[in-house]
């Protein structure tokens, strides 16, 4: 580079009057660019490119376009330059919009379809065009951007025009409905047709076609769900319907926009489930207490997924579940035939509540709220049945005694847990426990029991429930067995060598207040049981100081080696009672009932029992019966059965008894049960009272009520009693004010 050229680049030169433009420049310019703009619509649907395109647009290349349309904004020809673009692209818009009109039939889709992409590639390269303009004179001046406003001429002048709005709603709405009868339409063009509304703006897409088709189909679904109520059952009805909305689901997904899922959705559900949903759950036949009884799970699983998305579903679903088991509840507690046996009448409960277990988990998602409903089911109509603590104690007797024989660990505890699951419904806790622990101390002392660690679990999840009160009593049971193993250990190896052949003796020492109370019966032994039990005496005693032993023969039991007529032997495993009447027969050849009572001096009911037992049951029958009936008279005389035979060398011989208490037996468990809540409920209105200082009557009998529920459900009527008895011991006062509000005495 020379020196001269170098200092030309810093020379500054004199100031130069304004250049003026060719007033014919601005017009000049303009027809060059309009020109350009009619070639790229004429022929842009031709698939020339860009370059060919410009090159037909006056044979200038985008460069000199671009720099056109730079100058005219530039010289500040802005407003000529978008003023023109406007009414350029209206007009070839409305050509456009004619030759969209003369589409025939199934064309019309299609040429709206080709003419808007071939206006989109136009747009663009417009843009590119204009790309200056749109940069600087657009936001300066505040008009619309060159794209928003080609799709906006493009709504106004096509999707607004006269002859195509209706046409095309109506056409894209007569497609849905072919699709949804089952025929298969180009969903490929529809998309691109809701793509083409959902581009113009959402209001385009809500106004022109989604609201007209959330109306439509409500009327469509309307009429259908209408006649598929009349004419199909309630399991098929809900297929349809679920078949109808995954439909609707998988049509958003294919062409219409995502946002409208929801909206579909809810007309499908509201016409085809809200508006129907009384009578397809009480549909005769096929409803949802039909579906129960017969456990279809899969038509309850899509009942359940369908009524969840509509208000109010689920809780008509669940109100009348709640309604059938309750009835069907009521009904198994409260029928006679059930209550004969106590061991079916517990397996029914379970069985019931396993089948709604089941529904629960397989069909109704294992809804808490649901599981809760059945919950309060259960616990409404078990206590219906004063008797369900009883018979639920009778059932683990049951299974504890010989049901659960080799059955494996793991089966056990499912029964006893299922077990523990009806417990925990049970309000009068205490009075189970009385029971339980009658059948367990005659389980223990008959060496019944099936496995002792099938019972201590038990009592563990008793323990867990209810706290160690409730059960500390029942483990002392337990250790009072194991206690007398060791004591006849001891008994035998100090009194073994003196006791010779005789009898052999087990005895079991319970501790009072761990056991039931039984009443202390008196019975003439045989003399030399007599003598024995008499050396047992002095040795406890001797080894036990401060203690009293009174037998307890009603729940004994003993063996017997006995010989009958024609020489064959047996062993006979009977009661105490059984063995005092049995050993009589050593001196007599036949004894009267009079005599058997008086030599043994057991009570007449249980004597009346024993004696039925050893005449009167085939098989067993190893006394005879004068005369031969089932009941047992005060004349009847008794000799030994020469005859009796067995197969078996051993012949274990129960009594009669009732499985279930007897009504006066019944009372008087009732009786103890409400003597020993007295002293809970007091203790319970001391500890609120101590902590309270003063409290009105009616919150004494909620927070009463509150603290004993786990074990039993208080009578407010006792309560009442229990506050008056301990305002006579100086406990509490009333108030001088107002006699309903009492006050703790320190």
């Amino acid at each position: 580079m020379s020196n001269n050229q170098k200092k030309r680049n810093f020379q500054i030169e004199a100031f130069k009057p304004k250049e003026v433009v060719d007033p014919k420049y601005a017009e000049k310019t303009w027809k060059i660019l309009e020109n350009a703009i009619h070639e790229i619509y004429n022929h842009i649907a031709g698939g020339l490119n860009l370059e060919e395109l410009y090159h037909n647009a006056g044979g200038l290349n985008f460069e000199e376009l671009y720099r056109n349309a730079y100058n005219m904004v530039l010289h500040k020809f802005g407003e000529k330059l978008y003023s023109g673009l406007v009414s350029t692209m209206t007009l070839h818009l409305k050509e456009i919009s004619k030759s969209i009109e003369a589409a025939q039939g199934g064309l019309f889709l299609e040429e709206l379809n080709r003419k808007w992409t071939d206006h989109n590639k136009a747009l663009q390269m417009i843009r590119d065009i204009l790309m200056y303009m749109d940069r600087t004179f657009i936001p300066s001046n505040h008009k619309t951007p060159v794209h928003e406003l080609g799709l906006n001429l493009w709504r106004d002048n096509i999707i607004h025009s006269s002859k195509i709005q209706m046409r095309l709603l109506n056409t894209l709405l007569e497609l849905i409905l072919i699709e949804r009868t089952g025929e298969v339409i180009n969903r490929g063009l529809m998309r691109n047709i809701i793509k083409m509304l959902m581009d113009l703006g959402p209001s385009v897409y809500q106004e022109d076609f989604e609201k007209p088709f959330l109306e439509v189909s409500a009327d469509f679904y309307r009429v259908e769900s209408q006649k598929f109520i009349e004419s199909c059952d309630c399991g098929d009805y809900l297929k349809k319907a679920e078949r109808r909305l995954n439909e609707e689901i998988e049509r958003v997904s294919h062409y219409l926009d995502a946002k409208s899922e929801a909206k579909i959705t809810n007309v499908v559900e509201k016409e085809m489930i809200a508006n129907h949903m009384l009578r397809l759950v009480h549909m005769e036949n096929s409803g949802l207490v039909n579906m129960l009884l017969d456990d279809k799970y899969e038509d309850l699983g899509r009942m359940y997924n369908l009524f969840r998305r509509v208000p109010n579903g689920l809780s008509t679903i669940r109100d009348v579940m709640t309604s059938h088991i309750r009835d069907t509840g009521k009904q198994l507690v409260t029928d006679p035939e059930r209550l004969k046996d106590p061991v079916e009448f517990v397996q029914c409960l379970l069985d019931e509540k396993d089948k709604y277990d089941k529904i629960i988990s397989l069909a109704f998602n294992n809804d808490k709220t649901f599981q809760n409903a059945l919950n309060s089911s259960f616990e409404f109509f078990i206590n219906l049945n004063s008797r369900s603590p009883e018979f639920i104690s009778l059932f683990v007797d049951d299974k504890l005694r010989k049901g659960l024989k080799g059955v494996s660990e793991e089966d056990v505890e499912i029964v006893l847990d299922k077990v523990m699951m009806l417990f925990r419904y049970l309000q009068e806790k205490d009075v189970f426990e009385k029971y339980y622990k009658q059948h367990l101390a005659k389980r223990l002392l008959s060496g019944k029991t099936v496995s002792d660690d099938a019972e201590r679990s038990l009592i563990v999840k008793l323990k867990t429930e209810c706290g160690y009160q409730f059960t500390s009593k029942l483990e002392g049971m337990f250790t009072d067995m194991k206690t007398s193993q060791d004591t006849m250990q001891g008994f035998y190896t100090s009194h073994g060598a003196e006791l010779g052949d005789g009898p052999t003796l087990a005895v079991q020492v319970l501790t009072t207040g761990s056991w039931p109370t039984q009443p202390s019966v008196t019975c003439n032994l045989p003399a030399e049981m007599s003598a024995l039990c008499e050396k047992f005496r002095s040795y406890y005693l001797g080894t036990h100081t401060g203690r009293r032993l009174s037998w307890q023969t009603n729940m004994g039991t003993a063996d017997l080696k006995a010989t009958f007529g024609k020489g064959q032997k047996h062993e006979l495993n009977v009661s105490t009672y059984q063995m005092c009447v049995l050993m009589l027969f050593n001196n007599a050849e036949r004894l009267s009932y009079k005599e058997i009572e008086q030599a043994t001096e057991i009570p007449s009911p249980d004597l009346k029992r024993c004696l039925q037992s050893l005449a009167c049951v085939k098989g067993k029958n190893v006394l005879r019966k004068e005369p031969m009936s089932k009941d047992i008279g005060e004349d009847d005389v008794f000799l030994v059965n020469d005859k009796f035979t067995s197969k078996f060398y051993k012949v274990k011989i129960g009594t009669v008894v009732a499985q279930k208490e007897s009504e006066p037996e019944k009372q008087e468990t009732r009786q103890r049960v409400e003597e020993d809540r007295k002293p809970q409920i007091e203790a319970a209105i001391v500890r609120i009272m101590k902590s309270r200082r003063v409290l009105d009557h009616n919150n004494i009998i909620a927070e009463v009520t509150k603290q004993l529920q786990s074990r039993f459900l208080a009578n407010p009527g006792e309560i009442k009693k229990r506050i008056e008895s301990l305002i006579e011991r100086d406990f509490l006062e009333r108030d001088n004010a107002d006699r309903r509000l009492y006050r703790y005495l320190a």
